[in-house]
Parts: structure tokens; C-alpha cells; sequence
């Protein structure tokens, strides 16, 4: 169980930075048993391209700066601007427009997986993230 928590342990940094960059939904899943492709999944939604760049560059940096110099395994879509795919190996962070996330085939599976509690804090905002998988 200690390489799940490390996993959520830097979902919930992912988390923040999505949220400092005023992400529209942040939810994440624990899909070790459902899926068995990892432990862990974060899902932001940013309302616009620039926002989709601009959250998964934030997740990327803190990750590298404050969970231990963490970098993906590889990365997706960064010159799309609709999606960015950041995989880490033990847990893959996908940050898409909003718009787009209705369309989005994984959403089916991400439903029935259990949801890991972020517990962000919002600054100078009292919004709290959905713990649903409606977009």
C-alpha cells in the first residue's frame, strides 16, 4: 500500500496546482481494481485551450518540485490544446477542455471507481471540487 499512497500523495500536489490554475473540476480515482492499468487517476477540466496548457504545465512543475522530482514517463497532446495526457507510471494525470470531456470514452470506467478525497483548499475561493464524473 505505501506506492498507493506515494501515488496520492502526489495526485493531491497535481491537485493543488490544477487548482491554483483555476481548473472548472478536479476529481481523482483510484483505479487499481477496475481498470488495472495504475493506482491512481487525476481528471482536470479547464474551460479553455490556454487553460489546458497552462494547468498541465503547473501540475508538471510542482510535481518535479515538490514530489520528489517526479517527471512523466511520457507526455500527450501538448500541442493539441484540447487534452494533455501527463503519464507517470503509477498514476497518469489528464487534463482536458471541458467541452471536450463529455465525448471522452474513459469517462464510462472512471464512474465506478472509487474517488480519492483531495481536500483543497481553495484559495480566495469557496467552490469545492466534484466528487462526480459529470462534467
Amino acid at each position: 500500500m505505501p506506492a498507493l499512497q506515494d501515488s496520492i500523495d502526489a495526485i493531491r500536489i497535481a491537485a493543488a496546482a490544477a487548482d491554483r490554475m483555476k481548473a472548472t473540476d478536479i476529481v481523482a480515482f483510484d483505479v487499481t481494481e477496475p481498470l488495472a492499468i495504475t493506482d491512481a487517476m487525476l481528471i482536470a477540466s479547464a474551460s479553455n485551450e490556454r487553460q489546458v496548457l497552462a494547468v498541465a504545465e503547473e501540475i508538471e512543475k510542482d510535481l518535479y518540485l515538490k514530489a520528489g522530482k517526479r517527471q512523466p514517463r511520457s507526455r500527450e497532446g501538448l500541442t493539441e490544446g484540447q487534452w494533455v495526457l501527463l503519464d507517470y507510471g503509477d498514476f497518469v494525470i489528464h487534463v482536458m477542455h471541458q467541452e471536450s470531456r463529455e465525448y471522452y470514452r474513459l469517462e464510462r470506467l472512471w464512474k465506478d471507481c472509487p474517488s480519492i478525497d483531495l481536500q483543497l483548499e481553495h484559495a480566495g475561493d469557496e467552490q469545492k471540487p466534484t466528487a462526480s464524473s459529470e462534467a
